[in-house]
């Protein structure tokens, strides 16, 4: 292994740890603010009425998820909707990571939400504001730039 590789994987180590960061973040502010849907059908009945408001679409899955052939066709569609209405998209694993920054219950006889699918909204009349949300949508850009037009996460337990 070169220097120039191995500085390389720390820088981008780095950057994927301070985007995750980032996204952790956006999450949570959006979720005070009520600007998060989750979900698979509550984020495509959100975005066949209103996709202007949509600022960031996360599609996140497990190993486990990879084989379920209806999940990936409704994130192919998703994928082709976000791109078709300039909506950065997300592709990120670990889904317990998710459901323990949006603070999902650990109770066993209630139904878990569904985080495969998380919308962020940024609404008109009252815009979520935060770095996070400018430092994940520069992530998006830079790697569209890259031809990477969806970019990957993996979230760590923490």
């Amino acid at each position: 292994m070169t220097l120039e590789e191995v500085v390389g994987c720390n820088i981008t180590d780095k950057k994927m740890d301070t985007v995750s960061q980032a996204l952790e973040e956006l999450l949570v502010a959006a979720q005070r603010q009520d600007c998060l849907t989750v979900g698979v059908y509550e984020s495509a009945k959100l975005m066949n009425v209103d996709p202007d408001c949509v600022v960031l679409c996360v599609l996140a899955t497990d190993e486990e998820d990879q084989d379920d052939i209806a999940l990936q066709i409704h994130f192919t569609l998703l994928q082709a909707f976000c791109c078709d209405n300039d909506i950065n998209i997300l592709r990120v694993s670990g889904l317990r990571r998710l459901a323990q920054v949006l603070g999902e219950p650990t109770v066993d006889n209630s139904e878990p939400r569904d985080f495969h699918c998380i919308l962020v909204t940024n609404p008109q009349c009252q815009p979520l504001k935060c770095q996070a949300l400018k430092d994940v949508g520069n992530y998006c850009e830079e790697s569209r730039c890259k031809n990477q037009w969806i970019p990957y996460l993996s979230l760590q337990e923490r």
